[in-house]
């Protein structure tokens, strides 16, 4: 067997698959935007005068309408050591334009100033119906989240955040007008990485930015089943009806929405709201990276294994996109994520050797030319952003590359500790990792 061939061609396919993949992402999202223009030119319902007064007189809020069906919003914030970030967080969702909300702190045994700064928001802000729940030992973020959900959420609808994540000022308005559609059960939010000033941050932000554009194919094929835990919307009976979150994965968030699913995504679907707009830090250093990829990529797997009876289900429950499509690449893009270092490094070698970089500069501009088009397509973007962003996308093809590294060491790990896979002990703790908590939340006009 030639293997300089076998690699030569592995590359060669794993290209193709990006691209034609590039191809229905940049299609799909393209349709969600027609989708989306038609979904705001419904007509609205009037807010009543006391919200129309208080609008008018904060021009620094984006003012809407109230949804047709008014209903208390819970919203769950879970934390562990977040003296850094809380603060920051308690401020946006205080800035939101849906007035309807209860806030919820889940403080899992922090030593820090968490929970001494958590109440003194409270005192200063005594018109915000906020609370916070102390866990006398680390419990987990989702042993955390299910002790509020349970004992005191009184909302029909849960949004849950991370302790250093913020939201926009109409984000849960927003999310609240995609459950007119009866059959929706959970919203995923349009998840962006904080101001980035180093090449990491950088890459962070691409690709976020790149993969939270892909879910608005799955959404349009209603196919969706990943959904995270910053600023996720559900409604609370099907939150009861599943039993809240597990406890027995890494990845409790897409542990949750994975089980939704697998209730038959015909009649509890899964939805992607780009408008639904969160912002959440990126980690800070390479090595905090890779535990962050490692951790993300052991619960992929995890979830993968335990949901493993939606792949190629013929049940009528499901559809087609998931158990034929969605399921199966989720599953085959593990494996590709394992070789396509190994073969775009040979890749690199080869052109060099033969003198024929064709290969390599078509990788290349593939790379760049999807990039360049995910900027300038971002519906939430200002000039400047796209303007700056832009001027980095020619180095998104070797940032990616360093990413891809990145989930090659967290595959090799993940193989190394495979026996966690399938045999899946309870989750009881959790660490948050370093924050910069530099960042100012700066509502748009």
């Amino acid at each position: 067997m030639d293997i300089p061939l076998v690699i030569f061609w592995l590359f060669a396919g794993v290209s193709i698959l990006y691209v034609v993949h590039f191809g229905f992402y940049l299609v799909g999202a393209n349709f969600y935007d027609v989708w989306q223009q038609r979904r705001r030119g419904v007509k609205a319902v009037r807010l009543p005068v006391e919200y129309e007064a208080e609008c008018a007189a904060t021009a620094t809020w984006t003012c809407r309408a109230l949804p047709e069906v008014p209903g208390l919003v819970s919203i769950i914030i879970a934390a562990h050591n977040e003296e850094a970030v809380i603060v920051r967080t308690l401020d946006s969702i205080r800035r939101s334009t849906y007035r309807s909300i209860e806030t919820i702190v889940a403080d899992d045994a922090s030593t820090d100033l968490t929970g001494r700064l958590v109440r003194d928001y409270q005192v200063r802000h005594p018109e915000m119906n906020l609370r916070i729940v102390r866990m006398h030992k680390n419990v987990g973020k989702g042993g955390a989240l299910n002790v509020v959900l349970r004992r005191l959420a009184r909302g029909q609808f849960v949004m849950t955040l991370d302790a250093d994540s913020i939201i926009e000022p109409d984000s849960i308005f927003n999310a609240l007008s995609y459950f007119d559609d009866p059959y929706v059960a959970g919203v995923a939010a349009n998840v962006q990485i904080l101001e980035e000033s180093t090449a990491l941050g950088i890459l962070q932000r691409f690709e976020h930015m790149i993969g939270y554009r892909s879910k608005k194919l799955y959404s349009l094929l209603n196919c969706e089943f990943v959904v995270g835990g910053v600023a996720s919307t559900y409604r609370m009976r099907v939150l009861r009806k599943v039993g809240f979150y597990d406890t027995d994965t890494v990845t409790e968030d897409i542990g949750l929405s994975a089980k939704v699913t697998s209730l038959g995504n015909r009649r509890f679907r899964m939805v992607y709201g780009a408008d639904i707009v969160a912002k959440t830090e990126g980690v800070l250093t390479l090595r905090a990276l890779a535990k962050q990829r490692y951790r993300w990529k052991y619960g992929s797997i995890q979830n993968l294994i335990k949901y493993r009876a939606m792949i190629f289900n013929p049940s009528r429950r499901y559809s087609g996109t998931l158990a034929y499509y969605r399921m199966p690449m989720a599953v085959f893009s593990e494996f590709t994520l394992l070789v396509s270092p190994l073969a775009w490094t040979y890749a690199v070698y080869w052109s060099l050797v033969t003198k024929t970089p064709t290969l390599l500069l078509g990788a290349y501009a593939t790379i760049t030319a999807y990039t360049l088009l995910t900027v300038w397509l971002d519906e939430n973007l200002t000039t400047r952003e796209r303007i700056r962003l832009s001027c980095y996308a020619p180095t998104a093809y070797f940032l990616f590359y360093i990413m891809d590294l990145v989930q090659l060491t967290a595959a090799v790990g993940c193989i190394v500790r495979s026996r966690g896979l399938f045999r899946r002990p309870e989750i009881n703790t959790w660490q948050s990792p370093p924050r910069a908590g530099s960042v100012l939340v700066v509502a748009r006009a």
